[in-house]
């Protein structure tokens, strides 16, 4: 596990348990999302990195419009701890026990060409029962499978792709 991740995640989970006690998940994820990706932008890392930059212009920049009182002393106390440019993997982290806490399970589908919505719809009908638990599906479309389709839903991955089924092949009359 890289450092990044082990620094990040006491702010993950405190992030996690003032929103999970205030009952604002989506406000809070949706703060995150976007001070994470302020900060993660090239121009601003370098910003973040200057120490003439105070914790007030810090939190100034990296908060939302439309955020609390709470999620600002949460970003002031990343400025002064100087883990602001961990914003990115404490936003992964949240989502991830958000996700959990919701019992839902995110899956991308990465297909050949684009699904139709009977076809998505069938998806996640599928990993539902698969899952036991509410599915979130993205998709994406990826031509070098050929046909077919990838499933990535955290630890399971399941490669119904052409390209899958002519590599294990291919692998298969090797041996």
């Amino acid at each position: 596990m890289s450092q990044a991740l082990t620094l990040a995640r006491p702010y993950a989970r405190a992030a996690f348990a003032t929103a999970r006690d205030e009952g604002t998940f989506a406000p809070w994820s949706d703060a995150l999302a976007f001070s994470a990706h302020v900060a993660a932008d090239p121009r601003v890392a370098a910003l973040l990195a200057n120490p003439e930059l105070g914790r007030d212009e810090a939190v100034a920049l990296l908060a939302p419009e439309t955020h609390g009182e709470t999620y600002s002393r949460f970003l002031a106390v990343l400025a002064e701890s100087h883990r602001l440019p961990l914003l990115p993997e404490v936003a992964g982290m949240f989502d991830a026990l958000r996700a959990e806490a919701e019992h839902v399970v995110k899956a991308t589908v990465t297909s050949a060409a684009e699904l139709s919505a009977g076809e998505l719809d069938a998806i996640k009908v599928a990993l539902r029962k698969r899952f036991n638990r509410e599915v979130e599906v993205t998709t994406a479309v990826d031509a070098s499978l050929i046909g077919g389709a990838v499933i990535d839903a955290g630890d399971v991955v399941i490669d119904g792709s052409l390209k899958g089924k002519l590599a294990r092949l291919q692998t298969a009359l090797a041996n």
